[in-house]
């Protein structure tokens, strides 16, 4: 294609990016320290990415009870600030940007992170899944059902959690509010069947969201935050799309409209197909993209013909590559001088160590 848009400069909340291939989250589990803290070799591997422009970091669980899986760096206490100090210096000192996913998984979690604590969530329903645990794969339980002043502890919990990003250097936030987590929790009817001011409408599905996203706006200024969402995600974590699911999230994508500095909304596409799934949305960028006016960002699947198609169609204003960086550390360089990509290696994903993480080449190796 003549014209490369993926390497176009953008404006993206307070910032001027100069390309518009960014890196989405991955969750790579190398914080593998006792302080739960992002660690050197994990400097190294945000680094050697920096000519995105924009990095989006693996999701940091923003609270003891925020955690879900094995070795993830949060960001919660002085060390944690620390850890991701070096992350955020390193890929400043190699001009890039990057922002800090917020997490909290709510069920998607297992008493073995939690010191014997049950996880939580909307209402008192197993997902049915599994968690990857340190002694491995372990079948989710049925959660604890919030209290509204729980509910509000944690919308604190995520603003504190980003105010702890801006000390640890990073340039902004985005809120995980999607893939079955705890926001993507209260949208949905099979994970949500409160009676109180936080279930049953859309708007009360979404209340949580949106009290949190306004702390968090508060705290840091809202050109710093961006946000994740997953509309048609399915039969992971027990999540069913039913004929609410959509219109839910079409709501909140309108109600953000109201944000006019918000930074962005990351949407992603579906992750399978949802040709069977009535009630789905197959293509989210065209979809969302009369829905939202502000600056989108559409992720999965994507290549260097397929992304540049979908921002200069105007369905998207960036686009977040996922695998494809953990294999490519160059992948702007890559799609400048439309070079082959290498192929990642599934079996290190989360482990630990460098292999798989650092080991990748550039071009110019």
């Amino acid at each position: 294609m003549k014209v490369n848009a993926l390497l176009k400069p953008i404006k993206l909340g307070k910032y001027e990016l100069p390309n518009r291939t960014f890196m989405a989250p991955l969750t790579r589990c190398r914080a593998d320290n006792e302080a739960k803290a992002a660690t050197e070799l994990m400097a190294e591997y945000y680094a050697q990415r920096a000519s995105a422009g924009l990095i989006i970091s693996e999701g940091s669980p923003v609270s003891p009870q925020a955690i879900g899986c094995i070795n993830v760096p949060c960001i919660y206490s002085k060390k944690q600030i620390d850890g991701w100090k070096l992350v955020s210096e390193a890929v400043h000192k190699n001009n890039g940007r990057i922002f800090c996913q917020l997490w909290h998984p709510g069920r998607i979690s297992h008493p073995d992170f939690l010191d014997g604590d049950i996880p939580v969530a909307p209402s008192a329903i197993n997902p049915n899944d599994s968690v990857f645990t340190y002694e491995g794969f372990k079948e989710t339980v049925t959660p604890r059902a919030l209290t509204t002043a729980e509910i509000h502890n944690i919308t604190l919990d995520f603003a504190k959690a980003a105010e702890n990003a801006i000390k640890a250097g990073f340039d902004g936030v985005e809120i995980h509010a999607a893939n079955g987590y705890l926001f993507h929790q209260f949208f949905t009817n099979c994970s949500n069947t409160r009676a109180d001011e936080y279930g049953g409408s859309h708007e009360n599905k979404a209340r949580f969201f949106f009290e949190t996203l306004s702390a968090i706006g508060s705290a840091i200024g809202f050109e710093r935050v961006g946000v994740r969402l997953n509309p048609s995600f399915h039969s992971f974590f027990g999540i069913v799309i039913d004929r609410e699911t959509i219109p839910t999230f079409e709501y909140v994508a309108k109600r953000m409209n109201g944000y006019s500095n918000l930074a962005y909304v990351h949407f992603t596409e579906p992750y399978m197909s949802v040709d069977s799934i009535p009630y789905a949305v197959k293509e989210i960028a065209k979809h969302f993209s009369t829905i939202y006016q502000g600056t989108m960002l559409i992720n999965s699947g994507f290549r260097s013909e397929s992304g540049n198609r979908v921002i200069i169609e105007g369905y998207a204003d960036a686009v977040s590559f996922g695998k494809p960086y953990v294999s490519n550390p160059d992948l702007v360089e890559r799609i400048a001088r439309n070079a082959e990509w290498t192929l990642w290696d599934e079996s290190t994903f989360y482990t630990t160590g460098p292999e798989g993480y650092t080991d990748y080449s550039k071009l110019t190796d």
